[in-house]
């Protein structure tokens, strides 16, 4: 694996800017990838690497540059948890991590970078150099993935009785004898405009 200085600066082009977030990132995930035995998660290693993430936050982009996991892949998967934390599965022996980012290391960057006024500069730096312990949670734990949410082909594709829309990968809805999309079935996010600029009803 490349090493850190490396995985922060291609992280770092990805995100578009550095901040503490990109250091948790690319530090949470080669502490992890390391801890379920993936050196290689771009090359050799990459069809036996799977990532749960439990955040929307910069640390997510910094996860997927050093892993190469992603979600058009199918092997990165978003849990929206809220939590800055990610769980990294070598698929071939079934180990996981998860590792969460401490919120008493915000305190502690002080002590590591006193010299630096700004807060947000001094965890960054701070971040950097601070032991892995004082950083993170490490907890090994045990995954149960459905075959519909692993890579490759969809195990079945199948229309919505309702919209019509094709639903791929077992998220379709059974209701009675109908057999819905999502959205049909009570969770759209959206509201279909006409040309008139009129909301319409489904």
């Amino acid at each position: 694996m490349e090493s850190f200085e490396q995985l922060l600066e291609a992280s770092t082009k990805i995100h578009g800017h550095i901040c503490a977030g990109q250091v948790i990132g690319v530090r949470m995930s080669m502490a992890g990838l390391a801890r379920i035995g993936v050196s290689d998660p771009k090359g050799a290693d990459r069809k036996k690497l799977y990532v749960l993430v439990e955040i929307d936050r910069c640390a997510t982009d910094a996860i997927q540059s050093v892993t190469g996991c992603s979600l058009g892949k199918r092997s990165l998967r978003w849990l929206d948890f809220g939590v800055m934390a990610a769980t990294f599965i070598n698929l071939e022996s079934n180990r996981a991590i998860r590792v969460t980012a401490r919120e008493e290391a915000r305190a502690l960057s002080s002590s590591y970078c006193p010299e630096v006024v700004d807060k947000y500069q001094r965890q960054l730096e701070a971040y950097k150099v601070m032991p892995l312990e004082e950083l993170f949670t490490f907890q090994e734990v045990r995954v149960q993935l459905q075959d519909c949410d692993m890579p490759g082909r969809p195990i079945r594709r199948v229309p919505c009785d309702q919209c019509g829309d094709w639903v791929q990968d077992c998220r379709e809805v059974e209701q009675g004898d109908r057999t819905l999309c999502r959205a049909c079935a009570g969770a759209r996010y959206y509201e279909v405009v006409d040309v008139a600029g009129q909301a319409s009803q489904l």
